[in-house]
């Protein structure tokens, strides 16, 4: 990658290309919190980017309780993470990609919170390592607290490579959900001034092979159930206060009983921000 990166407003039409143009797509790396994630905000995307994508997971998608492997029919957390596994690569393989573009970073699910400092060096050392133009990921929006830790990690990473004089890559969001006065809200973003939304209405090869792809995630055929397959939408990351909850009144991820809330999450962030010597990069 050159020193300077092309603007993320023109990394993004890019990005957002119909499949058949005759530009290249970016090189990208992208940043999902668990196996389903990729393709809930960037489906349709990713066989224009299967030869320009390293997709890298956060977790494994199984939480430490083990609650959710019982309840799935399996014996134990490993178990599920290693049938997420598999549904994700079925899932990649309609797409094109082949497991050798996935990194996984091994969290458990519900934990990347905290562990905010160790993800943050770890995606910085990726993305100098695989030296990205587009780095598409989770907004901070309190859907899940591993989004915003996700989230946050890309913004730290991207700072850290800066504050050492490094050429970072272009940050680019895909939606994932929020919470709403109606309940959750999947596929649309949190409003944010000055940031742009393209949105890409899906054809009907599009969708069908969208929702092919969520189909593969077999254990998670209920909650998918509530994701659409008739648009995407991505916009340049906004610059986030993450000292602050992502709105107001009470984030999606609050209604469980995760042991996590959104001024529990600040302070996490704080904490690692102070811990990565961060300045003004990551507010």
């Amino acid at each position: 990658m050159s020193a300077m990166a092309p603007p993320a407003e023109r990394l993004l039409e890019q990005l957002c290309a119909a499949e058949d143009d005759p530009g290249e797509a970016p090189a990208t790396l992208l940043l999902a919190a668990h196996p389903d994630d990729e393709v809930i905000g960037a489906g349709a995307r990713l066989w224009r980017l299967r030869s320009a994508v390293t997709i890298v997971h956060v977790t494994d998608g199984s939480p430490r309780d083990g609650r959710d492997a019982l309840a799935h029919g399996f014996e134990g957390g490993e178990a599920y993470a290693r049938a997420r596994r598999a549904e994700l690569q079925a899932a990649l393989a309609m797409a094109g990609i082949d497991s050798s573009a996935t990194v996984e970073l091994g969290f458990r699910d519900q934990d990347a919170a905290h562990h905010l400092v160790e993800i943050s060096h770890r995606v910085a050392s990726l993305l100098r390592e695989l030296r990205p133009l587009v780095l598409l990921t989770h907004p901070y929006e309190g859907g899940h607290p591993d989004h915003d830790a996700t989230a946050f990690a890309a913004h730290a990473a991207c700072a850290l490579l800066r504050e050492n004089n490094q050429p970072a890559p272009a940050l680019i969001e895909m939606t994932s959900y929020h919470n709403s006065p109606t309940g959750i809200e999947t596929g649309t973003f949190l409003t944010a001034e000055g940031c742009p939304v393209r949105s890409l209405g899906l054809s009907e090869r599009q969708r069908s092979q969208k929702q092919r792809m969520l189909d593969a995630f077999a254990t998670q055929r209920q909650t998918l159930q509530q994701f659409r397959c008739d648009v995407e939408l991505f916009r340049a990351a906004p610059r986030y206060d993450f000292s602050r909850p992502p709105h107001q009144g009470s984030l999606y991820y609050e209604t469980f009983p995760w042991g996590m809330t959104g001024g529990r999450f600040c302070e996490l962030a704080q904490g690692a921000k102070s811990e990565l010597g961060l300045r003004a990069d990551v507010a």
